[in-house]
């Protein structure tokens, strides 16, 4: 299962390149939106994200309806807040893995307030795949972090929130997508 940040909806290009690569290599994936993202959707306007406390119903709602149809290995996860708050649910409903991709660890500019307190003591096996300058969780601040050993970091060469390097780098979006796919194949494999 997999979800959106905060700004976009699930079918954006980002999306579409993890779901459509994850998928052509015999992963099914789920997406799905929040319910401030539906309601955009529907055309009620620009909606802040919901409260952490729907967000986190929402997520628990979607796994217990997977579970209905599904009785193999679960792996959760999103973009940016997606992944945020998978990672808040992952160890109450047991589910296999987690793959976040961009993580939130603090709000832009925000370094002194970092959202880690959960993840120094999760259990669920983690993966987080993130950009190397990214603007809520640099390389540079992150690594100095005490995080949980069930949870691993990949780091993806000059990227940003996005996991996009800039183009005086030598690397590439669709280079940095593809690392991040193969992470995640090799993960869940």
């Amino acid at each position: 299962m997999f979800t959106h940040g905060a700004g976009a909806p699930m079918d954006t290009d980002f999306m579409d390149f993890f779901a459509h690569n994850l998928g052509k290599n015999k992963i099914r994936v789920l997406r799905f939106e929040f319910p401030y993202m539906a309601l955009r959707r529907e055309g009620h306007g620009k909606r802040p994200p919901n409260t952490q406390k729907i967000l986190l119903e929402c997520w628990s709602d979607v796994i217990k309806g997977c579970r209905k149809f599904h009785n193999g290995e679960i792996y959760i996860g999103g973009k940016s807040m997606g992944g945020r708050m998978a990672s808040m649910i992952a160890d109450q409903e047991g589910v296999t893995g987690l793959i976040c991709l961009g993580y939130p660890f603090y709000a832009p500019g925000k370094q002194d307030k970092p959202r880690i307190d959960h993840l120094e003591n999760l259990r669920t096996r983690t993966l987080i795949l993130q950009g190397e300058r990214d603007s809520m969780g640099s390389k540079e601040i992150v690594e100095n972090y005490s995080l949980s050993n069930q949870l691993s970091i990949s780091w993806l060469p000059d990227g940003d929130h996005g996991l996009k390097p800039r183009k005086k780098s030598g690397f590439t979006e669709e280079g940095n997508f593809n690392l991040a796919s193969n992470l995640i194949l090799n993960f869940i494999n």
